[in-house]
């Protein structure tokens, strides 16, 4: 023990230059932990971002599907009601620019939509669906606009009486207070009548038939 006094009476110098020493040590490793502690907040600002930024992209898939949703609910307003369509045919007329150009851009804007919205995950893929979405929902407006301009201006006036007719025995084919024989006979004229005038989509002509069959199925009051 009194060798130990000994030393630190003959060595006593060796505190200054060992306390910078552990002063030093003690800054660099202040340093050091202040670089990890900035590393790790920057990390986790980055990651923020990163659930943020992906956050906003889903949500504007989501919006966009809602968009295209929207424009598909407005044309299945005419696929599913022949009458509409005999009152607007350019909706369904192939033969107009407008129609044809709406249709393709339903093609494309259905071609790209994605089954969720986390199924889009890059900006261009964003932009693509956006882009033809916005594309679908214009090309719908005109078409839609023109066709209500014009109704059946288009045909003559043979053909307008023909469509008229139709429309009427539509109605006989939807009425409950007609006989089963007169609702299908009223059917199978109105076919005829709008046959070589307007082309019906299959989902039309099948809704059609599904409604009369469902008129003529259900059980009358009398019964």
């Amino acid at each position: 023990m009194d060798q130990f006094f000994d030393f630190l009476r003959s060595y006593w110098w060796l505190v200054f230059p060992l306390s910078g020493m552990a002063g030093g040590w003690a800054r660099q490793w202040s340093k050091a932990s202040e670089r990890r502690h900035r590393r790790r907040v920057e990390l986790y600002e980055l990651r923020n971002q990163a659930v943020q930024a992906e956050q906003a992209s889903q949500a504007a898939v989501a919006a966009l599907m809602a968009a295209h949703d929207a424009v598909n609910r407005r044309w299945l307003d005419y696929e599913l009601d022949v009458g509409k369509l005999i009152d607007f045919p350019v909706m369904t007329d192939v033969r107009e620019p407008l129609t044809v150009a709406f249709l393709r851009a339903k093609k494309a804007a259905d071609g790209l939509r994605p089954v969720a919205p986390g199924d889009i995950a890059t900006a261009a893929r964003l932009a693509e669906y956006r882009a033809a979405v916005n594309g679908f929902e214009l090309a719908f407006d005109v078409a839609e606009r023109e066709a209500m301009r014009i109704k059946d201006h288009n045909f003559s006036e043979l053909e307008r009486q023909r469509l008229s007719t139709a429309r009427k025995l539509l109605n006989i084919a939807s009425d409950n207070a007609a006989t089963p024989a007169e609702r299908q006979t009223a059917y199978k004229r109105a076919r005829r009548e709008l046959d070589g005038l307007i082309v019906l989509p299959d989902v039309t002509v099948a809704a059609l038939e599904v409604k009369i069959a469902g008129e003529l199925n259900a059980p009358h009051a009398s019964e």
